[in-house]
Parts: structure tokens; C-alpha cells; sequence
């Protein structure tokens, strides 16, 4: 089994960098199922393209952190709570707290993601 606590952080910090679908092409599983607003969406393909138009509506990224982490190797479920101030087309400025809900697979791919929003 892949170290998950490792490959969490290591997703993390390309999020931070700004590596948004570097780090989905390398860590999510091409049956991926992720949950969001009530809304499901299955497979890397469909799932793929809702990250590229989210990446094509970010006009600025203010700040993004996280603020807690937690790993349950028993499992292989990560959560991080995130933090993020940017700047959406068409939206305007936003800031967003939620947390990130992810199962890893024994090949260390994400399997499935839920968000939840905070506040």
C-alpha cells in the first residue's frame, strides 16, 4: 500500500502551487466518483474537464491554505480543511472554507473525493 499521508501532502502542496491538473492527472483514479454541492460526478474523464473549467474561470488566486489534515490509514481516507481567497470570472472575489474528503486506492489514486462546505 502506498504511504497515503504522503501522497496527501504531496497533492496538497501542488494545489498551493498553483498545479491544479497536474495534480488531478496524477492522483486521481480513472474511475473516480467526486461529490460536490449535491452533485456527482463519475470518472477522471468528466471529472477532468469541471477541474479545467474551474482552472479557466480563476482569474487570481489571493491566498489558499490548509488548516488541518487528518489521515485513517484503516481506510485510506485523507481530510484537509482548506482555506481559499480568489478571484472567479464572472463571479468576483470569493472566499471559501470546506473540506476535502479523499479515498486512496492500494495504487495510491484517489477513488473518491467529497467536499464539504463550511460556514
Amino acid at each position: 500500500m502506498a504511504d497515503i499521508n504522503q501522497l496527501d501532502q504531496e497533492l496538497n502542496d501542488m494545489i498551493l502551487q498553483g498545479q491544479i491538473l497536474e495534480a488531478f492527472d496524477k492522483f486521481y483514479a480513472d474511475d473516480v466518483v467526486m461529490e460536490e454541492d449535491g452533485t456527482t460526478r463519475e470518472g477522471k474523464e468528466a471529472n477532468r474537464e469541471y477541474e479545467e473549467q474551474f482552472v479557466g474561470s480563476l482569474e487570481e488566486f489571493h491566498a489558499a491554505d490548509i488548516k488541518a489534515r487528518a489521515v485513517d490509514t484503516d481506510t485510506n481516507t485523507t481530510l484537509s480543511e482548506w482555506y481559499n481567497h480568489m478571484t472567479l470570472e464572472g463571479v468576483g472575489e470569493v472566499e471559501q472554507e470546506q473540506v476535502s474528503v479523499r479515498t486512496w486506492n492500494e495504487d495510491g489514486q484517489i477513488t473518491h473525493e467529497k467536499f464539504y462546505k463550511l460556514g
